[in-house]
């Protein structure tokens, strides 16, 4: 599958920059998978606004793919359903996104999978090939990008990622089936490295660049990137975002980036309360993420915020040991009162029954 067979809508609403919730594992009690939950969650987002959906991610725990646990498909296979039955009846079309890890025949195998399952792109990690040379990388790259439209993944080497030089980046930018490129680095000047190789490659108008900087989500979205290359200065944006950090308030955060889009559609000023929001927003997400003890909660932090709003049941995690850290609790009940403006709790009052149904 190539990026030419995406629908023009999806093509259209991925460039112009869309919310993408990376969307959380539900599970009961006895740590099985609760489908009741995960489809009102699915479609929680589909009702939010969000322009996306990416499952089989980190936030959906990277261990669906145990074989002693074997979710990876279920999941997936459930998650595209309720998407289809929920956004096909508004006639929206919702950009699908799974996770794609592991060795070059597991990637393959999961990538196979997920365009079996009407996904439209994957987001691959390369946390599995850490120790990799570039050149293997690439190669490894560009034998997923044959299967399905590729999303570059700069993740973060505290929860797994590996440091991916601007020499990797200017190299992946040439590999054609390549629609967007996810920078999660958490560090300006690696973001930067992406930016620049994109530019570099002259792909800018084909590569879509989206923010997973969760510590630094509004700046991201706000900058105006300009890159002097050996022909010309280029003018880019990170238009959109693939977020752990959307899948909780989802609803605020697609009122954040159609407000983001629209000052800058009209070359507006950017008000200065967007930026002291920003850090608002960070303090949130080192709450939800537990910076503090090295995201060591960030997955628990997370279903903290769905489960007080009853969109999951609980907090558990595939690992008995994963779970809040001492202090985390408190500090989500601080951010909430200190920023009441940026839940959606009462969006999530009025339909949480018909999302559970």
């Amino acid at each position: 599958m190539q990026i030419s067979d995406l629908s023009p809508t999806i093509r259209e609403n991925v460039r112009r920059g869309i919310v993408i919730p990376a969307q959380p594992l539900a599970l009961d009690a006895n740590r099985q998978f609760d489908p009741r939950y995960q489809t009102a969650l699915t479609r929680y987002y589909i009702d939010a606004g969000a322009g996306g959906i990416a499952v089989g991610v980190h936030s959906t725990q990277f261990a669906i793919r145990d074989p002693s646990i074997a979710l990876y498909e279920p999941v997936l296979r459930l998650t595209s359903e309720v998407i289809d039955e929920h956004a096909g009846s508004q006639g929206r079309e919702i950009f699908k996104v799974a996770g794609v890890c592991g060795r070059t025949p597991q990637a393959i195998g999961e990538a196979e999978f997920a365009r079996s399952q009407g996904y439209h792109a994957c987001l691959l990690s390369l946390a599995a090939l850490a120790d990799s040379t570039i050149d293997d990388l690439i190669a490894h790259c560009r034998e997923v990008a044959s299967v399905m439209p590729v999303i570059g993944f700069y993740l973060q080497p505290a929860v797994g990622g590996c440091v991916l030089p601007y020499e990797f980046w200017r190299e992946f930018a040439e590999i054609e089936n390549v629609i967007a490129v996810k920078v999660a680095a958490f560090n300006r000047y690696q973001t930067l490295d992406v930016v620049r190789a994109i530019c570099d490659a002259d792909r800018d108008d084909a590569i879509t660049l989206y923010t997973g900087n969760d510590d630094n989500i509004i700046a991201d979205l706000l900058t105006t990137y300009r890159i002097a290359t050996e022909h010309d200065v280029k003018s880019v944006r990170i238009r959109g975002g693939l977020l752990g950090h959307w899948c909780v308030w989802t609803r605020k955060a697609v009122e954040l980036l159609d407000e983001i889009h629209l000052i800058l559609d009209r070359s507006d000023d950017i008000p200065s309360e967007l930026l002291s929001r920003n850090i608002q927003v960070t303090d949130c997400n080192a709450a939800f993420f537990d910076a503090a003890n090295g995201f060591a909660g960030c997955i628990p932090g997370i279903h903290e915020v769905l489960r007080r709003q009853g969109l999951l049941p609980g907090t558990w995690c595939l690992d008995p040991k994963e779970v809040l850290s001492d202090g985390q609790s408190e500090e989500i009940d601080r951010v909430i009162a200190a920023y009441p403006s940026l839940n959606d709790d009462a969006f999530v009052r009025e339909n949480l029954s018909r999302w559970l149904r």
